[in-house]
Parts: structure tokens; C-alpha cells; sequence
């Protein structure tokens, strides 16, 4: 009999209909022995339909309160799967995160996990009682209720199996599993077997919309189990693990991610002195705005052209930062393009394998694709390019490092 904490997403709990196939599928962990704890997220539209409620009434709501307002979606959830399993004959048990005590920093919007009570939920599960827990959300030290920011059920779901000591924790979603890329770009992609927290967490940084960041970081530092699978059909999905020994064995690239919501931005001509860097980059940061990529270039002038990449919806805000900072330094001019992507090659292999890089570069050459930025770290290479370029080199790179011979998971 082994434990597994099970967290359903919004499209897996988006009708009553979906909610009674997730109660099929827990009873059956139940009826095999299991010990269960499921997490579920807010139907599917809830959450965007209580934000329009707020924004109907205050054009800026208190953070507090948008707290309040939108844990409540989530507490619909938990209530009716529980009444799903007490219809099928599964004892059965719901919580709010508030009363399981999932206690949080006092950062309303993005709170931080700080400490789980697990007494409440094992005196439910030593009862033999599905114990469904509302995703999400949590409480401070002054008992006002918190939540963890988008996507934050995979986080909640992740804690709640470190904290249980779970045997592994399972991600229901509407993919069957972790791709090599994007199935809707390239035909030939293939679901992974397997695939390391490192490259997961890479792939989550860069673009995979499969698992929240926060949560495969959770996962990778208490070494908790975790495994993507379909809400819709039966299979294995993807299981992410530590780094096996031999890694050394395993493909020098798993996976490519993008992202098309990229920004680039150049401050022409800024004098080549000590601290140029940060009077350019301190304001950006100030206004709270993440860079990404950043390139220097110094000409023979001895002035410096230096470029930076921030998300798309950040590029006119960054603009008119960049503007005033370029005024400020006597810098030639700024220039800007918001229509680029980030193009990324992932694998642990990459550690053991030299020309990983040379023959990235050379399959863009091969297709016409010119490189504007490249960033690199142990497991990844990644290119900035034009957006339009972006399937183009997706499709012939997949090609290139031969992931669609990938191993993948039988149906």
C-alpha cells in the first residue's frame, strides 16, 4: 500500500461530469489500497470570472482581499469531489488550505509555503479517508488567507507530499506526460519516460507550460517523487527524478523548449565606465520588471552597446525606462524588438558531450536563421531569433538531435 498525493488542474475539474471521472479514479486508488490525498485547483474559467467580479467593482482591489475572493474557487472544488466520492461509497473529507494549516509568508498573491500540519490529515488517512485539500491557498501567522500565485496547486500538491513523506506525487493534467517539445509544433515529438528535476526545471524556466517553476523546484530539494499524467486517458506519463548515475548513457539533449513572449531591448552608445551596467539595469529592476538574456558589446570608441531581454508585456514600460536612463548617460539611442523568441536545447548529456552548441548553431545556419543572443549553462543552450523563425527552428533542431528516436512511453 503506498501514499500518493494526486493534484487535479482546472481543466481536469472543469465540469461536474469531469469532477465524477476524478472520483472514478481516486476510488480505484482506494480500492486498491492506496492511501490518497488529493489537491485540486478551481474549475476551469473560475478564477479569470472572480477577477472580472473584483475589476467590475474596484479598478484595483487590495491584495488582501483578492486573496479572500479567489481561494473560493478552489473550495467549490473540494466540496463537490468530496460529495463525489461519498456517493461512490469512499469516505471522504475536504479542507480548505486554511484548516489543513498550510502556513504561509504574508505576501498576499505570491505567498511562500513556510510549514504543513500533517496530524489532521494522517488521523483522516489512519481512518481510511480520501483527504482533498483546496490548492492554491494558505493562511498566515495572523490567520488572513493567502494565496500562492498562478499555477500554485502544483506547489500545494507538492508540499503536501514532502511534508506526508508521500511515495509519489502525481500531476493530473490535460497532457499525458513531458515532451520533447511542443506536440502542436513538431508531429514528431515524443513523451519522455523519464526526465531529470535539472532539465525539468530548465524546461519549466524556458517555456514548458507542463509544471509550475516553484513546484519542480519543491519537488528537486525535498526529493519528492513526481510524476505528469493525463486527467483524460490511462498511461505511465512522465516520471522526474533525481539525476541517475547514468546519466552519461542518456540522450546529450531531452528536450527543446520556447517562449514567444520575449522583448529585446539596446542602449546604443553608453560611455564604457564602471557601473554603466548597473545604472542601466537598477531602474528596470525598480520598476519590477525581470530581465532575462543580457549581451554587451564594447566598440572601439570605447562606448558600449548593451542589450537585454524582459518579457513582452514589460517591453513598453522597459522602453520608457531605458529612454530616460539613455537621456541620463548621454547614450546615442535606444532600439527595440518585441517580435523575438527564445529557442532552447535541455539535457543532462550535455555535461559529457562537447559540439552540443557548434551543432545547434550550424543546424540554424542550414535553415537561413539568424542568432541575435545566445546564453548558455551546463544543461542548456539558449538562442534568441525572430519570432517568425521560431516553428522553423523548433522542427529542424528536434530534427538535427534526433528526439523524435526519443524513447517513448507505450500506450
Amino acid at each position: 500500500m503506498a501514499l500518493y498525493v494526486q493534484k487535479y488542474g482546472g481543466t481536469s475539474v472543469g465540469t461536474v461530469e469531469r469532477i465524477e471521472a476524478v472520483a472514478d479514479k481516486v476510488s480505484g486508488f482506494r480500492e486498491s489500497g492506496h492511501d490518497v490525498v488529493v489537491v485540486v485547483s478551481a474549475m476551469s474559467g473560475e478564477t479569470n470570472r472572480l477577477i472580472g467580479l473584483a475589476n467590475s467593482i474596484q479598478d484595483k482591489p487590495s491584495a488582501r482581499e483578492m486573496d479572500v475572493l479567489l481561494s473560493t474557487g478552489e473550495q467549490v472544488t473540494i466540496a463537490l469531489l468530496a460529495m463525489a466520492l461519498e456517493k461512490r461509497g469512499v469516505a471522504a473529507r475536504s479542507y480548505t488550505g486554511s484548516q489543513v494549516k498550510i502556513l504561509t509568508d504574508n505576501t498576499h498573491s505570491k505567498a511562500r509555503i513556510q510549514d504543513i500540519e500533517v496530524s489532521r490529515m494522517r488521523t483522516d488517512l489512519d481512518a481510511g479517508r480520501v483527504v482533498i485539500v483546496a490548492g492554491f491557498q494558505g493562511a498566515d501567522a495572523e490567520g488572513n488567507i493567502t494565496t500562492l500565485g498562478r499555477g500554485g496547486s502544483d506547489t500545494t500538491g507538492v508540499a503536501l507530499a514532502a511534508a506526508l513523506k508521500a511515495d509519489e506525487c502525481q500531476i493530473y493534467t490535460d497532457v499525458d506526460g513531458v515532451y520533447t517539445t511542443d506536440p502542436r509544433v513538431v508531429e514528431g515529438a515524443r513523451r519522455l519516460s523519464e526526465i531529470t528535476f535539472e532539465e525539468m526545471l530548465e524546461m519549466a524556466s524556458l517555456g514548458s507550460k507542463v509544471l509550475q517553476i516553484r513546484s519542480v523546484e519543491f519537488a528537486g530539494k525535498y526529493k519528492v517523487p513526481l510524476r505528469v499524467l493525463s486527467s483524460f486517458k490511462d498511461g505511465p506519463g512522465t516520471l522526474i527524478t533525481i539525476e541517475e548515475e547514468n546519466a552519461v548513457e542518456k540522450p546529450v539533449i531531452s528536450g527543446i523548449a520556447f517562449n514567444r513572449d520575449e522583448a529585446k531591448l539596446t542602449i546604443v552608445g553608453v560611455p564604457d565606465i564602471p557601473g554603466v551596467a548597473s545604472r542601466i539595469l537598477v531602474p528596470v529592476s525598480r520598476a519590477n520588471i525581470e530581465v532575462d538574456m543580457i549581451v554587451q558589446n564594447v566598440a572601439a570608441d570605447k562606448t558600449t552597446d548593451f542589450t537585454f531581454t524582459v518579457h513582452r508585456n514589460d517591453y513598453v514600460r522597459a522602453e520608457e525606462i531605458l529612454n530616460q536612463v539613455a537621456a541620463e548617460l548621454g547614450a546615442r539611442e535606444v532600439v527595440g524588438d518585441n517580435r523575438i523568441a527564445k529557442v532552447s536545447i535541455v539535457g543532462v548529456g550535455m555535461r559529457s558531450h562537447a559540439g552540443v552548441a557548434s551543432k545547434m548553431f550550424e543546424c540554424l545556419a542550414n535553415e537561413n536563421i539568424n542568432i541575435q543572443m545566445i546564453s548558455t549553462s551546463e544543461i542548456k543552450v539558449s538562442v534568441v531569433i525572430a519570432e517568425k523563425y521560431l516553428e522553423l527552428a523548433v522542427r529542424a533542431l528536434h530534427s538535427a538531435f534526433e528526439l523524435d528516436k526519443a524513447e517513448a512511453v507505450s500506450e
